[in-house]
C-alpha cells in the first residue's frame, strides 16, 4: 500500500535542506582562513582572497547548471554530488600551499560542490508548501548558510591554531563527506499531483504569482524585471561578501582587535536572522518593499563603516552587514518564485544567481585591491555604499509582471527597454 503523503514529509525535506546548508557553509569561514594564509604563509591580501573569490564565481555558475538539471532529474542526486565535490575539494586543498593549486582545489571544486547542493535544496522545499509560505520556507532553508559560520569559523580557528592550514582543510573535508552525504538522501520533490494545504491566514495579495504563469528560463530573460533584479542582486550582495571575506582583517586593522573570529560568529547569527526575518516580513509587505528597506540599511552601514574603530562599533557594523546580506539570500529566490513561478524555479533562479557570483568578484576584489594600495578599506566602503544607492533606485522602478499569456509575452511591454 502506497504511503500517504502529508505536509510532515515536506517538513522533513525543509529541515534536511537547512542541515545541508549548515554543513556546506564552510565558505563563510574564509575570513579566518585568509588571515592565516597572510600570517602563516605570507600571502598577499589579493592572493589570499583569490580562492574565495573564484569559489563564489564558480558557485554561481554551478547553480546555473545544477538548477536546470535538478528540475529534470530531481534534487537528491545533485545534492549528493555537491557534498562529494565540496568534501573532496577541501581534502585536495590540504595537499598544496600553492596559490594556483589552492584556487583550483578550493575555488573550483569546493565552489562547484556548494553550488550544486545549494541549487537543489530550496526548489523541493518550496514545492511542498503553499505559495503563501514562500518567504518563510526560503528563509528557513537558506538560513543554514548563514548559521554555518557560527560553528565552522570557531572550529576552523581552533583547527588552524592546533593543526595548521593544510590539516584543517583535511579535517573539514572529511567532516562534510561523513555528514552531508547521508542527509542528502532525504531531499526529494513531492509526488506528481501533490497539492500543498492552504493555511487559514494565507496572504494572497503579496505571495501569489502575479503573472499566473510558470516561466521557462528563455521567457524569463525577455522581461525587463529580470535585468533589474539581476543588477540589484549583484550590487547589493557585493557589500556583504566583502565584509564576510575580510571581517577578521578589518577588526585587526581598524580596531586592533585580534579576536576577530568572534565577529564571524556574530555575522553568522545576524546573517541567519536576516534571512528568516526578511522571508517572514516579505510575505506580509512584499519582496521589493522589503528589499528597499534592506538597501537603505546596507548603504548607511557601509557609508559609516570606516568610522567603526572600536570592538563595540565593529560589532554593530558587522551585525547590520549580516542582516542586510542575509536578507538578500532570502528575498531574491522568493521574488523569482513570485514573478516567474515555482515549476522551473531551479533553472530560473540558477540564472538569477549568476548575479551573486558576479558580486563575489566585485566586493572582495575591490577590498583586496584597495587595502593593498592604501592600507585601509575606507574607499571600498564608499564604493559599496554608492552601489547600494544604484540598487535602491532600481528597486523603486521594479514592478511585478501581470496578466502574462503566451501571445503577449513578446510584446513591447515585456521587452528590456520598455
Amino acid at each position: 500500500m502506497e504511503k500517504k503523503v502529508t505536509i510532515k514529509d515536506g517538513w522533513k525535506v525543509l529541515i534536511a535542506g537547512l542541515c545541508i546548508n549548515l554543513t556546506l557553509g564552510v565558505l563563510y569561514s574564509w575570513s579566518v582562513i585568509k588571515k592565516a594564509l597572510v600570517h602563516d604563509w605570507q600571502w598577499t591580501n589579493s592572493n589570499a582572497s583569490l580562492p574565495y573569490t573564484v569559489a563564489i564565481l564558480v558557485w554561481a555558475i554551478a547553480v546555473l547548471f545544477a538548477g536546470r538539471v535538478q528540475d529534470k532529474i530531481g534534487p537528491r542526486k545533485i545534492v549528493t554530488l555537491g557534498a562529494v565535490f565540496t568534501g573532496g575539494g577541501l581534502i585536495l586543498s590540504s595537499f598544496t600551499t600553492n596559490v594556483a593549486a589552492l584556487t583550483i582545489a578550493f575555488g573550483i571544486l569546493v565552489g562547484t560542490g556548494i553550488g550544486f547542493a545549494y541549487s537543489a535544496v530550496t526548489p523541493p522545499a518550496l514545492k511542498w508548501f503553499h505559495p503563501s509560505k514562500k518567504g518563510m520556507v526560503t528563509g528557513i532553508v537558506v538560513s543554514g548558510m548563514g548559521l554555518a559560520s557560527l560553528y565552522i569559523a570557531p572550529i576552523t580557528t581552533i583547527l588552524l591554531q592546533k593543526y595548521g592550514i593544510s590539516n584543517s582543510f583535511l579535517i573539514l573535508g572529511l567532516f562534510i563527506l561523513v555528514v552531508a552525504i547521508p542527509v542528502a538522501q532525504l531531499i526529494k520533490n513531492p509526488p506528481a499531483g501533490y497539492v500543498p494545504p492552504e493555511p487559514k491566514n494565507a496572504t494572497k495579495k503579496v505571495t501569489k504569482n502575479p503573472s499566473n504563469k510558470n516561466f521557462e528560463t528563455k521567457e524569463m530573460v525577455k522581461t525587463k524585471q529580470f535585468y533589474f533584479l539581476w543588477i540589484m542582486f549583484a550590487l547589493s550582495s557585493s557589500a556583504g561578501l566583502m565584509i564576510i571575506g575580510n571581517i577578521a582583517t578589518i577588526a585587526k586593522t581598524q580596531a586592533n582587535w585580534e579576536n576577530g573570529f568572534y565577529l564571524v560568529g556574530l555575522l553568522a547569527i545576524f546573517n541567519a536572522l536576516g534571512r528568516l526575518a526578511a522571508g517572514y516580513i516579505s510575505d506580509k509587505i512584499g519582496r521589493v518593499n522589503t528589499m528597499m528597506i534592506v538597501f537603505v540599511i546596507q548603504g548607511v552601514n557601509m557609508a559609516l563603516f570606516a568610522a567603526y574603530t572600536s570592538p563595540i562599533w565593529i560589532s554593530v557594523g558587522t551585525a547590520l552587514a549580516g542582516i542586510g546580506y542575509g536578507s538578500l539570500l532570502s528575498l531574491f529566490p522568493t521574488v523569482v518564485a513570485d514573478y516567474y513561478g515555482v515549476k522551473n524555479f531551479g533553472g530560473n533562479y540558477g540564472v538569477m544567481y549568476t548575479a551573486w557570483g558576479i558580486s563575489g568578484t566585485i566586493g572582495p576584489i575591490i577590498a583586496g585591491i584597495v587595502v593593498d594600495k592604501t592600507g585601509t578599506y575606507n574607499l571600498a566602503y564608499i564604493i559599496s555604499a554608492a552601489l547600494l544607492v544604484v540598487a535602491l533606485i532600481l528597486a523603486l522602478i521594479t514592478k511585478p509582471i501581470k496578466n502574462v499569456t503566451e501571445e503577449n509575452l513578446n510584446k513591447k511591454q515585456f521587452s528590456i527597454i520598455s
